[in-house]
């Protein structure tokens, strides 16, 4: 008696993959906006974080030296002595330089502020003053 080896070719035929792909197409247009969603809606969280994060720190500046860093030293104040302050105890941040919002642009500080004794502002995604959702601004008095 003779056996026959009789091989079968295993694999996905084009049509399986191409299902397959059209599938993940599919789900990747569902859940792609809302994961965009929900890292722009993060972004806003972490700029409120920093907002708070550098206005406590002016409040312990304020502690050392007396009064809040002017508009004209601004927040590098917190890291490098703005001149002969004195009482100066600083770096008042870890780092060696100023966290720039989530969006890469630098905060707006001024002190005196319109809203308080001093304003921190990032002006959103588009970096412009105004705008709505991820563009919209945000600062410390609110």
């Amino acid at each position: 008696m003779k056996q026959h080896n009789t091989r079968r070719q295993t694999g996905f035929t084009l049509l399986e993959l191409l299902v397959v792909l059209g599938i993940i197409a599919m789900l990747a247009g569902l859940v792609g906006p809302q994961v965009m969603k929900h890292m722009g809606e993060s972004k806003i969280k972490a700029a409120k974080v920093q907002i708070e994060d550098l206005a406590q720190t002016l409040d312990m500046y304020k502690l050392d030296v007396g009064s809040y860093p002017t508009s004209e030293q601004g927040l590098n104040a917190l890291i490098e002595n703005p001149g002969d302050i004195q009482r100066w105890n600083g770096p008042y941040l870890r780092k060696s330089k100023i966290p720039l919002d989530p969006w890469n642009n630098e905060y707006r500080y001024s002190s005196p502020g319109e809203h308080g004794k001093f304003d921190i502002a990032s002006f959103g995604a588009d970096g412009k003053e105004g705008g709505e959702g991820e563009d919209r601004d945000l600062n410390s008095w609110e």
